[in-house]
């Protein structure tokens, strides 16, 4: 599995009502076997992935696609990741813990 089809079972954990009046894009840029650049973008009590870079992301997260896939699969503990330096956020520190709780990870 790549990072992008990770962050797609990703979708399918979104909760809406955990993410009421979030209006956000989310920058993965995982690297390594499997890599990919993708964003996800909560808007409107939805969640969609889309391919490439976008234009002013409210995060980032950089990842190897190894570590992104385990963490979606509840195989790698998110802060224990961002602690480890394998996971690194940027933008909105808010948002991102506010992503744990909205995506179930």
């Amino acid at each position: 599995m790549d990072a992008k089809e990770s962050s797609l079972q990703l979708i399918n954990r979104f909760d809406a009502s955990k993410a009421k009046g979030v209006n956000a894009i989310i920058q993965i840029k995982a690297t390594g076997e499997g890599n990919n650049t993708h964003a996800i973008i909560i808007n409107n009590g939805k969640a969609e992935v889309v391919d490439g870079l976008v234009d002013n992301p409210n995060a980032t997260i950089d990842i190897s696609a190894q570590d992104w896939v385990a963490i979606n699969n509840g195989d790698l503990d998110p802060t224990m990741a961002f602690m480890s330096g394998k996971l690194r956020v940027g933008g909105d520190m808010g948002l991102m813990m506010r992503f744990q709780t909205i995506f179930g990870v």
